[in-house]
């Protein structure tokens, strides 16, 4: 096959090899940032070149960005109308067309609608109502995740044949029908089934789509892996591009084996490793490989790269993770300032939401603005919001907004019915919603039962309103036995999807009230000091927003796929890095795998660091370095504590770097 004299150029001899290569299996291990993109947008493009007609090429991944950014690739390559009609979609669109063209042999009519998240929540919250009553436990969000979770594993969401979410998952699905509608979950399982079950329909599409293209391969699970084998035409054209070792997302689904034994479904593929990096200097890379190569089950590959040696990776031992914080934004914002790094250009990596929480607060500090990728501000978060709301209201009854978030957060007896009478009559009566609860020809208005509930959560407000108006009072115990009182824990488990998401909810409030407790320690302002502190960093948040830009906070699985010169990853502790949970289910190569992605984003200056001590609900815990710094050759890293940095004398070099920046700032 030839290239054209575009694509050509800008390839490598192994990246050259795969994209030459179309016919028959092909299997590209493609280390992270070895250009992968480059190599599957130039196979695309030299398969148009060379006559393949573009209707006949399939290429499929993960989200409508990454679609739109190869199709935007290929479009720099060849002519407007050939792109046009090249099929690069995600899996869930490749579903919707295939079913528009099979579903009514599967007992739905053509123009059936798919279901959101919001659609899927509204049905399940009907159902549940519906087969137990209002005062049933059973949260339709965790429902919607157990449902999901047996869609895809074909496991019943329970093992008790008589459990409540059985027999409202029965129903669901009974009900989707009827409503001629279908949820994400259900287009990749009913394509499957369409095309298994109707061979005409099957050879129509392989037919259709000569050539099959799949990107991110190893974050496929197996009723995609199935789609692709009932895809797959006995030409057997199919290239999957992926990188075992980047394999993260075992917990949604993903199917590491799919591309560990892709041989076993499509035999005699030829394997094309993608090894040279053209992101990292070599210490980096070293340090990565040395990690990665203790996943025992992975194909081997070595990264290396043409960017030169660069220099070592610091690891920096903590006292505790204030100075943590305090140490990495101070660097940041000295190499910003001294050595004219753009902010855009630095990234903060963990491995829990949670640790953003400091890293956010020590940034605002210093009005470095920032972007959180891949989740929410700490202070957006909704159990961290629920709190809050909670603290407001007990300094300001008036306070309507917070009052209508706590009043059945958790459920407490008092019903929607309820509120929105009260809500009225404050409207009517132009007094709060607090008052008009208290108002005695309202509560005369209602029935015995909500009478009660209203004056106990009343009573509460009453008891706790007191405490926190004390300067003395130590706010954060008051706020620990709040929770414990209305048995939030609990509220937050029945509400979460699994274990992962609750143990994430339940630390968030365990770092809302450890900065509760250390803002107590060193101001004499009280709550409302602390709620002060909270509101003016949430304004510069929306300040920050506009902008857009500046340092990168990110969690290592939100970091896939990106890159930054500069990179802190921190706190590496045991039972953080590898996370306790992930290593007691089995899932420390995945953990291993994650560290290597966060390693993998930085390309010339790494920083890893880890604290000797780290609060836990509410108390100073001792901590122990990450297991995975055992693997990490010892030769790329440049090893020191925070307190020898903290104590070196200035760099003379520096110094003077520093004293004619600052002579130049002054004559200017």
């Amino acid at each position: 096959m030839k290239l054209s004299p575009q694509g050509f150029l800008a390839l490598n001899p192994p990246q050259r090899a795969a994209a030459e290569h179309v016919h028959g299996p092909v299997l590209i291990l493609a280390g992270a940032g070895t250009g992968k993109t480059r190599v599957i947008t130039t196979r695309i493009a030299g398969m148009v070149y060379n006559d393949i007609p573009p209707q006949q090429i399939l290429a499929v991944t993960f989200t409508n960005k990454a679609a739109n950014e190869m199709r935007e690739r290929v479009a720099t390559m060849i002519d407007e109308e050939q792109v046009k009609k090249l099929t690069i979609s995600t899996f869930h669109s490749l579903c919707v067309r295939i079913l528009r063209s099979c579903i009514e042999r599967l007992g739905y009519k053509r123009n059936f609608t798919i279901y959101t998240q919001s659609d899927q929540i509204g049905l399940l919250r009907r159902i549940i109502v519906r087969k137990a009553g209002r005062e049933e436990n059973l949260d339709a969000k965790a429902a919607n995740f157990l449902i999901s979770h047996a869609k895809n594993t074909g496991k019943p969401p329970s093992e008790q044949e008589d459990a409540l979410i059985n027999e409202v998952y029965h129903t669901y699905q009974r009900e989707l029908k009827q409503l001629n509608a279908v949820d994400f979950d259900d287009l990749l399982i009913l394509a499957v089934r369409g095309l298994e079950e109707n061979p005409d329909i099957q050879i129509e599409w392989q037919r259709r789509y000569r050539f099959l293209m799949v990107d991110e391969f190893q974050d496929t699970n197996h009723l995609q892996m199935r789609l692709l084998r009932l895809l797959v035409g006995p030409e057997r054209n199919v290239c999957v591009v992926g990188d075992d070792d980047q394999s993260i997302y075992g917990w949604r689904g993903a199917d590491i084996t799919n591309i560990l034994d892709f041989e076993r479904w499509f035999p005699g593929p030829l394997v094309v490793k993608l090894e040279e990096n053209y992101r990292s200097t070599n210490r980096i890379l070293r340090l990565a490989n040395s990690l990665i190569r203790h996943n025992r089950h992975r194909r081997e590959k070595t990264l290396w790269s043409g960017r030169g040696e660069g220099d070592k990776v610091r690891v920096v031992t903590m006292p505790d993770a204030e100075t943590e914080a305090e140490w990495v934004v101070g660097e940041i914002l000295e190499k910003h300032r001294l050595r004219q790094r753009p902010y855009d250009g630095m990234a903060i990596l963990f491995r829990m939401n949670t640790q953003s929480r400091l890293m956010e607060e020590k940034l605002r500090e210093n009005q470095i603005p920032y972007k959180l990728i891949g989740g929410q501000s700490f202070y957006e978060r909704r159990e961290v919001k629920d709190v809050l709301a909670y603290l407001n209201l007990l300094l300001n009854h008036d306070d309507d907004i917070s009052l209508l978030r706590v009043v059945a957060t958790p459920p407490r007896g008092i019903g929607e019915g309820t509120v929105a009478l009260a809500t009225q009559f404050s409207i009517d009566h132009q007094m709060s919603v607090h008052a008009a609860m208290n108002d005695l020809e309202f509560l005369g208005g209602l029935s015995a039962r909500a009478q009660k509930s209203l004056t106990a959560f009343l009573d509460f407000l009453d008891r706790y309103a007191d405490a926190a108006t004390t300067p003395s009072a130590n706010y954060a115990e008051m706020t620990r036995e709040l929770l414990k009182e209305i048995g939030y824990d609990d509220f937050l488990r029945k509400s979460c999807k699994g274990e992962e998401e609750f143990d994430n909810r339940r630390r968030n409030v365990a770092e809302l009230l450890d900065g509760m407790q250390s803002h107590h320690e060193r101001s004499k302002k009280g709550l409302r000091g602390f709620l002060d502190s909270v509101a003016l960093m949430q304004d510069r948040e929306d300040e920050k927003k506009d902008d857009g830009q500046g340092v990168s906070l990110i969690t290592m699985h939100a970091a896939k796929g990106l890159e930054f010169p500069v990179c802190y990853i921190v706190g590496l502790e045991e039972g953080i890095l590898p996370h306790s949970r992930s290593v007691d289910e089995g899932g420390r190569d995945e953990e291993r795998r994650l560290l290597y992605v966060g390693i993998t984003r930085a390309m010339e200056d790494l920083t890893l660091t880890w604290c000797h001590s780290r609060r836990r609900y509410g108390d100073k815990m001792p901590c122990m370095p990450s297991s995975f710094f055992k693997e990490l050759d010892k030769e790329e890293l440049d090893q020191t504590t925070y307190d020898t940095l903290a104590n070196a004398p200035a760099d003379e070099e520096f110094a003077a770097d520093c004293f004619a920046r600052l002579k130049e700032m002054l004559s200017s």
